[in-house]
């Protein structure tokens, strides 16, 4: 792609009004992208309100998925999303939380390095914001930089990071765009969409001294010519500054509906910069796989983190979702996707014979016994049945017990962070990782970010990666015990992928003779996959389904 110089960077702020979870994520990622299109150089900050330093010790059920950078740094999943659509692998200086701003406000007041001064909420916390996006932009060389503000605008908790962009666009006037992302509900007895909660989103906005440049509009869906004329009125923008995101079936359509709306032609004209037409090209290609494929492949993911009160929370394990998703994609299939709580096959063991339905089964990630049992018998079940089973990290370590204890015959196999009295402790804990847990010291001390790995030819690792040395996302602290290897490999076991030193296992898988695709990994293939560039273990993994 040819890329595009600019003199002056540009910043482009994504606030949220109304309700979470309106698509904030999604909304900034795909005015990445579209940017991107022109032929910018494009990078993305996600700031989070919360107190925790980073995502590491949040729940995954109240939060989502904790994404993993290259660097190490937990983080929110809409780092992920800003990953997938920008192609990019992103610095850890791109994600902050209210916690890390404080943390870092506190350590320098702390080293004299405001030089005797009073240190003030406003404007200290504000300014270390200002510098950390000024350092990202630095960093990446970009020439736009999307800033997403967790959390919805009248909250307490963001009001410091608003206050940083009105800074900003004080200092910057002509380079600050703002875009609120806003949902305008359907109450189902009125059959009316309510423009009213957009209108309050946007009168606080301006309480904190912004004014919404663009309004991207979220509702079930598109807007007529009607609310967008009460919108633009009301609030204070013209009616084309008005941008409808109805719901749609794919994330990946959204920047295509953007596009629509000329979004890009209206921000770079806001921004007063010109730049050659839109390069859309491959990404309208995977938006018509994704709208035209009628072949389907079913996959069932084994798991814990579902249930928060009445409903699925499918945001635990959002990158293997668009993992798998991207490998479909990339064979012309549409993916459908079951949620298997493992606890089921505890209390009914006859329930596993429910996985012969599926084309494929995935173990993710996770901590903790819950249902631990119930996985180690969904991995037996595809096994012996030879259905294509993917496991990470967690999912690679209990597929080892599993085949420890019914092909090794070490019958009370386990790992020592359910069962530190086994007698045969075939995954156990990193020796560095011991003293953290006697400290307590849980936070960011897991074997974090990206890794080496050397394969073994003539594997399906090998096949997949079809290089020697890769390179992996990890977040564990338990390993497979190098005391077993020798006798897991002497009943069948192949550890295809060791660190290059050779003393830690980071893939296991099963010859191709003796099952179609039987592989685990203890990295997060997930965290690398790309709607354009599936990872090569997925991408194997639903080719194995379709046979």
């Amino acid at each position: 792609m040819i890329r595009v110089s600019i003199i002056v960077a540009k910043y482009i702020f994504v606030a949220g009004g109304v309700m979470s979870g309106v698509g904030k994520g999604v909304a900034t990622a795909s005015i990445g992208k579209i940017i991107q299109a022109r032929g910018f150089n494009v990078t993305a900050i996600k700031i989070d309100p919360y107190v925790n330093v980073d995502a590491g010790t949040m729940n995954p059920t109240e939060h989502g998925e904790v994404f993993v950078l290259d660097e190490g740094t937990e983080c929110d999943q809409d780092m992920g999303n800003y990953e997938r659509f920008l192609n990019l692998d992103l610095p850890a200086i791109n994600y902050m939380t209210t916690g890390s701003i404080y943390e870092t406000v506190i350590h320098r007041e702390r080293n004299m390095g405001y030089e005797g001064k009073c240190v003030e909420v406003v404007p200290h916390i504000p300014l270390e914001v200002i510098e950390r996006i000024e350092k990202a932009l630095k960093k990446a060389k970009a020439d736009f930089i999307t800033i997403e503000i967790g959390g919805t605008v009248g909250e307490y908790q963001n009001v410091l990071f608003l206050e940083a962009a009105r800074m900003l666009k004080l200092k910057k006037p002509k380079d600050v765009l703002f875009v609120l992302v806003s949902y305008l509900p359907i109450p189902s007895k009125i059959g009316e969409m309510k423009t009213k909660p957009t209108q309050y989103a946007v009168r606080t906005l301006n309480s904190a001294g912004i004014q919404p440049d663009i309004i991207v509009a979220r509702s079930a869906v598109p807007l007529d010519k009607k609310r967008k004329e009460k919108i633009a009125l009301n609030c204070n923008i013209q009616e084309r500054d008005v941008i409808s995101a109805p719901d749609i079936e794919s994330i990946y359509e959204v920047p295509i509906n953007f596009e629509k709306d000329k979004l890009s032609d209206l921000i770079l004209e806001k921004l007063e910069i010109k730049a050659k037409k839109s390069d859309l090209k491959e990404w309208n290609n995977l938006v018509r796989t994704v709208r035209t494929a009628k072949k389907t492949v079913k996959i069932g993911i084994v798991g814990k983190y579902f249930g928060t009160g009445d409903f699925v929370l499918s945001d635990a394990y959002i990158s293997v979702i668009e993992a798998i998703k991207h490998a479909s994609f990339f064979y012309k299939v549409r993916p459908i996707i079951d949620w298997i709580n493992a606890e089921q096959f505890e209390k009914d063991t006859r329930t596993v014979n429910k996985l012969r339905q599926y084309d494929g089964i995935i173990v993710p990630g996770g901590f903790g016994s819950r249902g631990v049992e119930g996985k180690i018998k969904a991995i037996e079940f595809c096994r012996k049945n030879k259905i294509p089973y993917l496991g990470l990290c967690y999912g690679m370590q209990l597929m080892v017990i599993e085949f420890a204890r019914h092909v090794c015959g070490l019958k009370d196999a386990h790992t020592t962070e359910i069962n530190r009295d086994t007698k045969n402790p075939v995954v156990d804990i990193m020796p560095e990782q011991k003293k953290n847990l006697e400290d307590k010291n849980y936070g960011a001390t897991m074997r974090l970010g990206a890794y080496p790995a050397a394969l073994t030819m003539r594997t399906q690792a090998f096949g997949a990666y079809k290089k020697h040395l890769i390179s992996e996302r990890h977040r564990h602290r338990w390993e497979v015990n190098p005391e077993y290897i020798e006798l897991l490999e002497k009943n069948g076991l192949v550890f295809s992928g060791k660190s290059p030193e050779g003393r830690l296992m980071e893939i296991a898988e099963l010859s191709v003779k003796e099952h179609p695709f039987f592989v685990g990994t203890q990295f997060h293939p997930e965290f690398k996959s790309r709607p354009l560039n599936p990872h090569p273990l997925f991408r194997e993994f639903v080719r194995a389904t379709l046979k």
